[in-house]
């Protein structure tokens, strides 16, 4: 495996602040399909970084941006025990900014010979995973598959609601929700669900018994092995089909 850290420029990035991307890919047989692997809300971590390489080891070209160079170089929650500058640095980027930040992590990646950007892929986690929706909806012709696992604010009252894309997409879209989920209670994703299935997305959403919010991180006190181990193979199983061949 090949990994490194580069320095992405986007519209809102300066040469002090670039978007810092963590990339991951095989060290042969490419060009390998590309996937964003987009961060939760309590920042970029070894964990996150872990999770990117065992997805590249399937083969694909993973970009894991720090979505929150804008406000700061790096933050990590864990680390700092601030709650509330957790959730003031999630309020600071939206949907747009995200599909700023993607436009620019494809040009890069369009430029490597080791990635190929016919068909790219999409995951987020709690905060990010309506970013991953919304991505699928925003550029169709390039991202072919989504996935959200514990996505919060996939349906909401706002003209950038995810669930508005899902007409525009010709990709698929996969939901993993844990079956407690304060962030993401179950009349949200009966709504996504809903709209998804009235829009002829492609895709499904599916619910993880007796999980809680944050079940796939192996870090987090409410991991469940199981579920997550579950959420590898619905991952790997969405990418393989719309990615490959």
């Amino acid at each position: 495996m090949l990994e490194q850290f580069i320095d992405i420029t986007t519209p809102d990035s300066t040469p002090e602040t670039p978007m810092v991307t963590f990339v991951v890919h095989p060290d042969s047989g490419g060009p390998h399909p590309m996937v964003v692997f987009l961060m939760d809300a309590p920042g970029m971590r070894e964990e996150i970084r872990d999770m990117a390489r065992r997805l590249a080891t399937a083969g694909y070209y993973v970009m894991a941006p720090q979505l929150y160079y804008r406000q700061v170089s790096e933050f990590n929650v864990f680390e700092t025990g601030d709650r509330d500058r957790m959730f003031e640095l999630m309020m600071g980027i939206s949907n747009n900014m995200v599909t700023s930040d993607c436009r620019a992590l494809i040009a890069h990646a369009e430029a490597d010979p080791a990635a190929s950007t016919d068909r790219v892929g999409v995951v987020g986690y709690c905060m990010s995973g309506p970013f991953a929706v919304y991505l699928l909806g925003q550029l169709p012709e390039t991202i072919a598959a989504a996935a959200s696992f514990h996505g919060v604010r996939l349906s909401a009252d706002t003209d950038d609601s995810p669930h508005l894309q899902l007409a525009n997409a010709r990709g698929e879209v996969y939901v993993g929700a844990a079956e407690t989920d304060s962030y993401a209670p179950p009349e949200m994703i009966d709504a996504f669900e809903a709209a998804r299935v009235e829009a002829g997305c492609a895709g499904r959403t599916e619910w993880y018994p007796g999980t809680e919010h944050g079940f796939a991180f192996r870090e987090r006190p409410v991991y469940d092995k199981a579920a997550s181990e579950r959420h590898w193979e619905r991952m790997h199983d969405l990418f393989s089909r719309n990615l490959h061949g």
